[in-house]
């Protein structure tokens, strides 16, 4: 069945999922189905740790599990030695924009930033300690000062865009480390993560002339991908979730200055110019179809993102820039529900709440209530198996079968809402004609 389940990854997938929310560990005890999409992302993750770079727009309905897969992916990159961001994006969160919210977007991934070691987040310091551990150990090998060996391997950046200011953030943090500045340090740190609000607080503070802002967050993220690598991890692997906010922005010169900082990331990664970074991004099927405010509405996207005319009559194509998993099946649903009885139970089969005839009942009866959106969006009916557990867990004697007919499980709605987002007419390149309707979901 599944791997052996400690009590802490017990608590933090039951209590997300009884939340409406993706657990962020433990992912693997409830994992079910593609294999192949799965499959696809593993070999990008090698050709950012060879050097290389990758771009995936993952596509997938309001509650049917993309933010899982990017959750899942995310932790495998972990494994396999990369460090991993995510933020989401929302109003205040964005690729471009003029009022900071770039700048919000840059700091949330530097949040974020988590390593094999510190898979919750706030990893910045252990990433840049670590290249200074790495840089004192090969300078006492070598019968070298540990400044020299640090400014060689940062020369690496200079040639970058701001990548001079990079590197001498770096060699300030090594001076405050070297002398016992926790200041210094703190400085380094606050500048990494994009604190700085003016260059002039910056300049005084460090003696650089540049800070991370709307303009040049993209370009630093392929200076820290290029950085991690320095301090001996094998890639930057960096996930932005609810790109449909993208979408609803209402002012279309807006939605065209963020798609086409998209464009310029997928430019990037299909010409192999972002060293060691992988950029994963998950939006719904409108915000890629759309063509009055989706990407397809900015002409060299649609392009790009368009699909292998090829995979066609039940054939696929997992190569491209944009996946869509296949729809979450009966089958597949019953495996997950499964595992969540194991995951309950803490792993032993003999704490089960309920019988394997309970999970079928439990499957018509969401059928009866909702329809097939039990298994294809399955958020609520995922949320609701896990509340009629905690509900027999703690009434002990309690008759499953009793207890089946209260449960209610709603339709997920979030879909409904997104869409409500009011077209404001064609935007800039977009052909004319109504909107893409492709509703495909994706397995949890």
């Amino acid at each position: 069945m599944s791997p052996k389940i400690t009590p802490k990854e017990r608590d933090a997938i039951l209590q997300s999922l009884r939340a409406g929310v993706v657990p962020r560990s433990g992912q693997q005890h409830i994992q079910v189905g593609r294999v192949m999409e799965i499959a696809a992302l593993i070999k990008d993750i090698e050709r950012v740790a060879d050097g290389g770079s990758a771009f995936r727009l993952i596509t997938g309905e309001y509650g049917s599990g993309k933010t899982f897969f990017l959750n899942l992916v995310r932790a495998i990159a972990l494994e396999k030695k990369l460090v991993a961001a995510n933020a989401d994006l929302n109003p205040d969160r964005r690729f471009h924009a003029t009022g900071g919210q770039a700048r919000s977007l840059y700091a949330e991934l530097m949040r974020n930033l988590s390593t094999r070691t510190k898979p919750d987040g706030a990893a910045l310091t252990a990433v840049v300690e670590r290249f200074m551990s790495n840089a004192i150990q090969e300078a006492k090998t070598g019968g070298r000062k540990v400044a020299d060996v640090i400014r060689e391997k940062l020369s690496a950046l200079t040639e970058m865009v701001d990548g001079y200011d990079f590197a001498q953030v770096i060699d300030a943090y090594w001076s405050g480390y070297d002398s016992g500045d926790d200041q210094l340090k703190s400085n380094a740190i606050r500048w990494l993560r994009a604190e700085y609000s003016t260059k002039t607080d910056a300049r005084k503070a460090l003696g650089v002339r540049t800070i991370v802002d709307d303009a040049n967050g993209y370009d630093f993220l392929k200076l820290f991908a290029k950085f991690v690598r320095l301090a001996g991890f094998s890639g930057f692997l960096v996930c932005f979730d609810e790109l449909v906010n993208l979408y609803k922005l209402s002012n279309t010169q807006a939605r065209n200055s963020n798609y086409e900082q998209i464009l310029r990331i997928l430019n990037d990664s299909l010409q192999g110019s972002a060293v060691g970074l992988g950029v994963l991004l998950g939006g719904t099927p409108e915000f890629l179809l759309d063509v009055r405010r989706g990407l397809y509405s900015y002409t060299a996207l649609q392009s790009r993102l368009a699909d292998n005319p090829f995979a066609r009559d039940g054939l696929k194509d997992f190569s491209g820039p944009v996946l869509r998993l296949a729809n979450l099946t009966r089958e597949d649903l019953y495996v997950l529900l499964e595992k969540l009885r194991y995951v309950y139970a803490g792993g032993d089969s003999a704490k089960f709440l309920v019988p394997d005839e309970a999970l079928h009942a439990f499957m018509d009866h969401c059928s009866r209530r909702i329809g097939e959106a039990y298994f294809r969006t399955p958020r609520n009916t995922i949320t609701a198996f896990v509340n009629l557990l905690a509900v027999l867990e703690q009434n002990p004697g309690q008759d499953w079968k009793t207890l089946l007919g209260e449960v209610t499980v709603q339709p997920d709605s979030g879909a409904e809402a997104e869409r409500a987002a009011e077209p404001d007419g064609p935007s800039i390149g977009s052909p004319d004609g109504k909107g893409v309707d492709d509703l495909s979901s994706f397995r949890l």
